[in-house]
């Protein structure tokens, strides 16, 4: 059964100077290597169904920034979180999982 995980995350430090889309493909590689189950769009070039709330200019701190995955299978908030922070650098945290 597919859901939605919401997360709350915060990038900071030396972290601030990543871009947009350079974030996009750092939760994307974390969540492969930490062998999420996140849902793949359809179409010619499939790539994980992820929506970030708001792009943050480059250079700006956030202690908490909105994330949306797209799950296809339910997983506990808790191990959503702590699976994917074991993967993501110093700088980018989940603070917070729910699904939704």
């Amino acid at each position: 059964m597919a859901t939605k995980m919401r997360a709350v995350f915060a990038k900071q430090g030396p972290m601030r100077f990543i871009s947009h889309l350079d974030l996009m493909r750092l939760f994307q590689r974390a969540l492969r290597r930490a062998g999420l189950p996140v849902t793949l769009t359809k179409g010619f070039s499939p790539h994980l169904k992820i929506s970030i709330a708001k792009a943050l200019k480059l250079g700006v701190e956030s202690p908490s920034e909105e994330a949306t995955f797209y799950m296809e299978k339910r997983v506990e908030p808790e191990e959503f979180k702590e699976s994917i922070n074991k993967q993501l650098p110093d700088g980018v945290k989940v603070v917070a999982a729910q699904e939704i």
